[in-house]
């Protein structure tokens, strides 16, 4: 067992995630991130089923688990197995939340259904993640980010008018859900420092991710119908967007028309566009969108990217390069905020960890634990919290209730 890092605001909060893939464990993390102890509970031999997603590292990790469960610590328990679920009732009055994402009715089943821990630890913070409302006639249905995407609306906004739906790059929904979860965790921790009780804590991936359309979901409402989709481009806003330069693409926002006048007199030296009533404002811009939009690609495309960043730039219009994904991995920026860290691992030798993003105090919160193998602390953790001897654990594992990390 570690010691508590008492500077960090959860020390001394102790966290069970039974959940597995993507929302329940972003949200155990987050946790773990700002100082609680999270025991991840896999089951012996295969865990986490990301530990099969992605690209293999060690024995027992992939690229995908990595991502979701830095530090934690693995024991491995079969919670199909009466002694597995005993031995989790045992452990439960020693935490302070339980996290799941079993399907509904699945926890009960097990044992582990929110009555029957809150009669372990009665100010348990118990937070369920499911696919939709627990209440309602969709509660049996499976949970899955694509799923949600296309059934929220989330892909219907997503790229241009002149695409199908599309997907997000990455599972947007799981990753809000499980930042919610650790929002309404957090809050609960508060309320039960004030009143000393517990609560249970549903999330639902249709709910979260028909929050995350924002003001597009607004403006749908408003109109009536879908809002128009623009890719890259500001629906409102003209220049703000993507552009192509000579040798690459770059992000030009031109955000008012001082900066647009700057824009055209110091950038693309085009003082006649901004002089052209139809061009004078945001609003005629917005309105001549058709006009002014290839003539301002034609114009961009024309420079040299580099060229146009320092001109942006030395008349304040934000702007970016837009970077490839390994290049911004691996770019000055990234390593000048210590964002990716190298860890000892036992079988690779070593791996990239994202470090998490929050600073307190000026200082970035520590990797404290490198993702774990499959079950690292089984022996460890069952020993201190349980005080089993080496004896029981061979026992049980003997029985297949649990793996000993010497075996894995």
């Amino acid at each position: 067992m570690t010691t508590p890092n008492p500077d960090l605001p959860l020390a001394g909060i102790r966290v069970l995630d039974l959940s597995r893939v993507f929302a329940g464990p972003m949200s155990a993390m987050v946790l773990a991130d700002f100082g609680a102890e999270v025991i991840k509970v896999e089951h012996p031999g295969r865990g986490d089923d990301t530990r099969d997603w992605g690209m293999r590292i060690g024995n027992t990790e992939t690229t995908y688990f990595n991502s979701m469960n830095r530090n934690k610590r693995s024991i491995t328990l079969d919670l199909q197995s009466a002694e597995g679920v005993r031995l989790l009732h045992q452990l439960v009055p020693q935490f302070d939340v339980v996290i799941h994402n079993f399907k509904h009715g699945g926890a009960e089943k097990l044992g582990v259904g929110y009555e029957q821990l809150k009669a372990l630890k009665d100010d348990l913070i118990y937070c369920a993640v499911a696919g939709y409302d627990s209440s309602g006639p969709e509660a049996a249905r499976p949970g899955y980010d694509l799923v949600i995407q296309a059934e929220a609306g989330l892909m219907a906004l997503n790229g241009d008018a002149q695409t199908p739906p599309l997907k997000f790059g990455v599972a947007i929904v799981d990753l809000m859900t499980g930042m919610y979860a650790a929002q309404a965790v957090l809050a609960a921790l508060y309320g039960r420092s004030r009143t000393g009780k517990g609560r249970l804590i549903e999330m639902a991936l249709y709910d979260c991710g028909l929050s995350i359309t924002g003001y597009y979901g607004l403006e749908s409402l408003k109109l009536g119908h879908d809002p128009e989709r623009f890719g890259n481009a500001h629906p409102s806003i003209v220049p703000y967007g993507m552009y192509e330069a000579a040798d690459g693409p770059l992000i030009i926002a031109v955000g008012n028309n001082a900066q647009f006048g700057k824009f055209c007199h110091q950038v693309i030296m085009r003082p006649d566009i901004v002089e052209d009533p139809r061009f004078a404002t945001n609003l005629a811009r917005a309105q001549n969108r058709e006009i002014i939009g290839p003539l301002l690609k034609d114009l961009i495309r024309s420079f040299p990217r580099d060229l146009l960043l320092e001109r942006l730039t030395a008349v304040g219009i934000p702007c970016g390069r837009v970077a490839g994904l390994h290049e911004a991995l691996t770019s000055e920026r990234t390593r000048r905020g210590n964002l990716i860290q190298d860890m000892p691992h036992p079988v690779a030798g070593s791996t990239p960890v994202f470090a998490p993003p929050c600073r307190l105090d000026g200082q970035r919160l520590p990797i404290r634990h490198a993702p774990p193998t499959l079950g690292e602390g089984t022996r460890e953790l069952l020993q201190h919290l349980l005080t089993l001897s080496d004896e029981e654990l061979q026992a049980l594992q003997a029985q297949g209730v649990l793996t000993l990390p010497n075996q894995i």
